[in-house]
């Protein structure tokens, strides 16, 4: 498994709505358009898939940013201004 860090911006309401959908399916949500992932390689290629099915090329943008095998070295890699992510397991705030 692999450790993602997966950021979107997408221009439509509906569309947006979609995207936050499959990636509450991926992963735990930093931010509203922030997501940590833990995937496996197959799981990956799943993600992108999904994402290019609900998002408008032409419009919308994704970025995954590949952090490595190490969850914990991934996790510390992240750093933070104001009020820190919740620990893995707690409730998270969506804002």
């Amino acid at each position: 498994m692999r450790c993602y860090l997966v950021c979107y911006d997408i221009r439509h309401p509906k569309r947006l709505r979609r995207v936050h959908q499959v990636m509450k399916g991926y992963g735990e949500p930093w931010q509203y358009s922030v997501f940590f992932c833990r995937l496996k390689d197959i799981d990956r290629v799943r993600l992108q898939a999904d994402l290019q099915r609900e998002m408008n090329l032409k419009e919308d943008q994704t970025v995954i940013l590949d952090l490595g095998a190490d969850e914990a070295k991934a996790r510390e890699a992240v750093c933070t201004i104001g009020l820190p992510f919740p620990k893995p397991g707690s409730s998270t705030v969506v804002v």
